[in-house]
């Protein structure tokens, strides 16, 4: 089973508990917090690699999740760190937000490694809010919690040349006699179900080939099975156009020729402009060169390289290799595909948002709302009067005032709702 698509579902571990605890050892009565800071929460890490060819592998298991930080101890010990969560894809994955569509990341590189999500900070132990008139703090920070999302997984193959043309023209067939692939090879349409790779050896160079499911008219709208393929020639750097020269099946080789590059505008315009040599397949089949001729007169083309073979008795093979080769110097590399700025876990620490719930009700959100608030132990004295005294220094009060807040008015932050008295 051949899937190149596929939606799945991460998240990062989620920052550990700061701990409460105070020194009590012999001859130290007055010995202080020592509770140290949570460990911070794993990430989430993709990694391409040669041994995968498809997304197979999540078809049953979609959901993913980083090991948590653990909490922080006493003698002021911080928490054990969450273990990284690494997911191994094919090389070419392109990984998109399900809800944007936006690209992430492409793994066009093999071995680096891609941090997609990051792991909650820990919390701050009560060691941290000690201070000259805060000396025995009796709370800490909670672990910072991570959001589950939902990402696409896109697979696209890396090759430089790929194979393209109706089904049972001999790509496959080319494949196996340029390169070290072993594709299965029939004598009936859709023999191919997924793209194959081969690598071809040209003297002291080497390029790579992808054979794809044959396209047939309407293949773009759906019809066939190659428009489920068409992505992966998105990257190669060129076509070779494979056409049945012997019409063995009825067809019309160059209404066959029209009608496949008319499926690659349809379905992406940049595919109908890359490079294409024509490879005229199975001469051993034909009784009049004239067909070849007639063929390029239609064509009428002089930039497109056309070059006659016989797959089946390796005919004019090192000429086709040859062609590609030297068509391929011409061409700059292959390169990732542009990546939008863009972050799951982009965190604004300062980001302060007020809003104006109803008459005397304000909410408070925004990143810098959601760090201090995990400090927050709403029974406890101490805590809530750190909790205020952050809002008013940093300025957060007066901003309020600003927006119309009164004596005995509601500050609702997350669930939970404080009255404000001055």
């Amino acid at each position: 089973m051949f899937i190149d698509k596929v939606k799945i579902y991460i998240k990062a571990g989620n920052g550990g508990k700061g701990a409460i605890s105070f020194r009590r050892e012999k001859g130290i009565p007055n010995g202080g917090p020592d509770g140290g800071n949570g460990g911070r929460g794993g990430n989430i890490v993709f990694r391409a690699t040669r041994e995968l060819n498809n997304l197979v592998n999540f078809r049953f298991h979609s959901h993913f999740r980083a090991e948590n930080g653990d909490a922080g101890s006493s003698n002021n010990k911080i928490g054990k760190s969450g273990k990284d969560l690494i997911i191994l894809v094919p090389q070419g994955t392109i990984i998109k937000d399900a809800e944007t569509g936006k690209v992430i990341a492409d793994l066009f590189y093999l071995d680096k490694d891609y941090v997609i999500l990051k792991g909650g900070d820990g919390g701050k132990g009560n060691c941290f809010f000690k201070s000259p008139t805060r000396q025995a703090p009796h709370f800490s920070q909670t672990g910072e919690i991570t959001k589950e999302y939902a990402i696409y997984l896109e697979l696209k193959t890396i090759a430089d040349v790929g194979l393209i043309g109706y089904p049972n023209v001999g790509k496959s067939t080319i494949l196996s006699v340029i390169s070290n692939a072993k594709p299965k090879i029939a004598n009936y349409q859709f023999t191919t179900l997924s793209p194959n790779l081969g690598v071809v050896n040209y003297y002291e160079h080497s390029f790579v080939v992808a054979d794809i499911p044959g396209l047939i008219e309407g293949a773009s709208e759906g019809q066939g099975l190659g428009h489920e393929f068409l992505r992966h020639i998105e990257r190669t750097r060129i076509l070779v156009h494979v056409i049945d020269i012997s019409s063995e099946d009825g067809r019309n080789p160059y209404q066959d020729y029209i009608t496949i590059n008319d499926e690659l505008s349809k379905f992406n315009e940049k595919l109908a402009q890359l490079p294409q040599i024509v490879v005229l397949n199975k001469i051993d089949k034909i009784r009049d060169y004239f067909v070849v001729d007639e063929f390029k007169h239609l064509l009428n083309n002089k930039k497109i390289k056309v070059i006659c073979i016989s797959a089946i008795i390796k005919e004019n093979i090192q000429e086709l290799i040859k062609t590609i080769w030297q068509e391929l110097e011409k061409l700059p590399p292959q390169v990732p595909v542009d990546i939008e700025e863009f972050g799951f876990d982009k965190k604004d620490l300062n980001a302060i948002d007020i809003k104006k719930i109803s008459k005397g009700v304000f909410e408070l959100s925004g990143g810098f709302i959601d760090n201090i608030s995990r400090g927050i132990v709403v029974n406890d004295y101490e805590s809530l009067s750190y909790f205020w005294k952050r809002l008013k220094n940093d300025g957060v009060i007066d901003m309020l005032k600003q927006n119309g807040l009164k004596d005995g008015d509601t500050v609702r932050i997350g669930k939970v709702d404080f009255e404000y008295i001055e």
